[in-house]
């Protein structure tokens, strides 16, 4: 039990300073600031969900009483919660009805763990929460949100020069509009990063207490679709409640392009140069970004059309070993 206390402090003090280094503004922060959770991930999956959450408390305490009790609750929303929460799900495992152990061998029965795309949804979920209470910061009302959003832009972007006022405008008109949706992008894409590396972290030091997931059958739940249907078609309404359903169709959007990636994954499996292919997809993704959409539309096909089953039904089975 002490040594989980010391690890959920340490765990606890190092996610602190990384959210509080966004106070300093230096570039490498705004890294640091959205890596925060992975400290408290890594102690869940290495020593128990009870760790981060010790660690977690601790450590919005400590910035509550530095800081003020904005600071606290944004952490508690933003690193804490989720960071514990992740790490509770990603162990969370119940035995296979029909399977028993290895009494023999005192083997225990084998576990059904909480599957990766529900995983996801959470952090979709988180993703929709933390952007959703940064904009409340801001306003009550979408008028109210974007009229404060536009003040800031214009207060940045006409500090600097070689810009005209009218492309100023043009640009802060632009900005405004995509400001919920890429902080709702960089939410959902940095979490799920956090909790890859948490776990690959857990498993090279040999602490992961649960096998190594298949993130080819990452799949989202059927209704998943439905609920992205009606967000998008409430993000035409106008209001607040547009300006919700367009985050919460963001979040959607970046949970079925990386089931897009887990697609492809499967699609390539017969390719002689897959490595390459899928590094080069890679790359071309993160340095142009809007690619992403080609790995949304393929995650759509595969839950409309069931594009892994039917490759793995027409794929030949592999040789028996000798």
């Amino acid at each position: 039990m002490i040594a989980i206390l010391i690890v959920a402090l340490a765990a606890g003090a190092a996610s602190a300073l990384m959210f509080a280094s966004i106070s300093s503004g230096a570039l490498i922060s705004l890294l640091l600031y959205f890596l925060a959770p992975l400290p408290l991930m890594v102690s869940a999956l290495a020593w128990g969900p009870l760790a981060a959450a010790i660690g977690g408390v601790a450590a919005a305490t400590v910035l509550g009483a530095i800081f003020g009790l904005p600071y606290c609750i944004a952490f508690a929303m933003m690193v804490a919660l989720p960071g514990w929460w992740l790490g509770h799900l990603a162990l969370l495992g119940r035995p296979i009805a029909g399977a028993a152990g290895d009494s023999i061998a005192q083997q225990p029965p084998a576990l059904e763990w909480y599957p990766v795309g529900r995983i996801l949804l959470w952090v979709a979920a988180f993703a929709i929460i933390t952007t959703t209470a940064a904009l409340l910061t801001l306003g009550s009302d979408a008028d109210t949100i974007t009229g404060t959003l536009r003040r800031g832009l214009l207060k940045v972007l006409s500090a600097g020069e070689g810009l005209p006022s009218g492309e100023i405008e043009r640009l802060v008109d632009m900005l405004v509009i995509l400001a919920p949706l890429a902080a709702t992008i960089l939410a959902m894409v940095t979490l799920t990063l956090s909790l890859w590396l948490a776990g690959k972290i857990a498993q090279t030091s040999g602490r992961l207490n649960r096998p190594w997931p298949d993130f080819r059958t990452t799949a989202l739940p059927a209704m998943t679709l439905v609920a992205l249907s009606v967000a998008v078609a409430v993000s035409f309404v106008g209001g607040m409640l547009a300006l919700l359903a367009q985050i919460v169709t963001a979040a959607l959007v970046i949970a079925y392009a990386l089931v897009g990636f887990a697609v492809l994954h499967t699609l390539t499996l017969s390719l002689t140069n897959r490595g390459f292919w899928l590094g080069g997809v890679y790359a071309v993704v993160v340095m142009f970004g809007w690619p992403i959409v080609a790995m949304f539309a393929l995650g759509i096909a595969d839950a409309v059309f069931g594009l892994r089953q039917r490759y793995l039904q027409t794929r030949p089975p592999p040789l028996p070993v000798a």
